[in-house]
């Protein structure tokens, strides 16, 4: 009976594909707008702050994806804990950038609200899926 729980979960895991989860799309779009942003900024922006902000901001959707292709449950929680601070890191950068004037106050605002609601989404998926597990095993 243990054995066919663990099979059904991997099962549940396989027939998901990692582009349905919202998480990771949203976090793959913050990506996108990060680096045209980082774009337009001059070399030493881009040099300092810039590559800072768009390797942090990256990481968010390439943890999110190195967990979900993980088979133990305690990998893929881990990178998801990657993920998050990855996302948090990139605020900080963010507000730095702004501080320094890269950013104008609208930029600034609309990027903070997008990574607070990834936040919170990422939290959810990180509980959510201890709770499935944990159900399930």
């Amino acid at each position: 009976m243990e054995g066919l729980r663990k099979v059904d979960i991997i099962n549940d895991l396989i027939d998901m594909k990692l582009e349905d989860l919202e998480i990771y799309n949203k976090s793959l779009e913050i990506g996108e707008k990060v680096w045209k942003l980082t774009l337009t900024w001059d070399f030493f922006a881009k040099d300092t702050i810039g590559k800072q902000l768009v390797r942090s901001i990256d990481s968010v959707a390439a943890n999110i994806s190195e967990g979900f292709g993980r088979f133990h449950y305690k990998d893929r929680q881990r990178f998801n804990y990657y993920s998050r601070g990855s996302l948090y890191e990139s605020k900080t950068w963010l507000a730095k950038a702004a501080a320094r004037d890269l950013l104008d106050q609208n930029e600034y605002e609309e990027m903070v609200r997008f990574i607070n609601d990834l936040g919170v989404k990422l939290n959810n998926y990180i509980t959510a899926t201890a709770k499935q597990i944990k159900k399930k095993t």
